[in-house]
């Protein structure tokens, strides 16, 4: 047996013992009831940002929706021959779970948005899905460009990674049922980002148009 399935193994012997144990009133009446959670989060597949560990939340708190670059496509339903998981996904949480939040978790150095830069910018890429995925953020790359005339590196990523969930919020809103509910004031909409290697959490503030760092209330 290799080493991290041996992991995963003893992890789940773990979960068990340390965490499910303590806790089976909660499943149980998770069971009973069903999952109610208030909150959609779409979260990038990232191995590094599993949205229910830095949210520190409990089972049933968060429907987390998880993919390449945490994007969100427009909505569409003409083509037929499409799969549309994460569509799904995010009709799921409004129209069956009746979220009152989304949430687009962004985050820096996101491989699937170096993707989208690599793409834009003409170098060779070896993948077809993630390429074509990932184009749903080009708009990220231009709005960029606009901003901070000649940025690169670094600097081009975050800006783009902030840029990518702002895109994200804009295609939510191509959602007739989406926006219907944001007409009604029965739900709300948030793009988050999250610094990894500083463990810093910031909110997009429309009045401000920047991230502006959240804090515990």
């Amino acid at each position: 047996m290799s080493p991290i399935i041996r992991k995963l193994i003893q992890g789940f012997a773990h979960f068990r013992e340390r965490y499910f144990s303590k806790r089976q009133d909660l499943y149980a009446r998770l069971v009973k009831d069903g999952q109610k959670p208030k909150v959609a989060v779409i979260a990038c597949a990232d191995s590094r940002v599993d949205p229910a560990i830095v949210l520190q939340v409990e089972p049933g708190d968060i429907f987390a929706i998880r993919n390449v670059a945490n994007l969100i496509p427009p909505y569409k339903t003409e083509d037929d021959r499409t799969y549309h998981g994460t569509s799904a996904a995010v009709e799921f949480a409004v129209t069956n779970l009746d979220v009152d939040h989304i949430v687009v978790f962004g985050h820096a150095h996101c491989a699937g948005i170096q993707n989208m830069i690599d793409v834009q910018e003409g170098k060779p890429q070896h993948n077809h899905f993630v390429q074509q995925w990932t184009s749903i953020a080009s708009k990220a790359y231009e709005r960029a460009q606009a901003e901070k005339p000649g940025v690169k590196g670094e600097a081009l990523a975050r800006c783009c990674e902030k840029h990518a969930v702002l895109v994200s919020l804009e295609n939510l809103r191509t959602f007739p049922f989406i926006n219907d509910r944001l007409k009604a004031g029965t739900l709300e909409i948030h793009g988050w980002y999250l610094d990894i290697a500083k463990g810093e959490l910031s909110s997009y503030d429309a009045a401000s148009k920047t991230f502006l760092p959240l804090k515990s209330p």
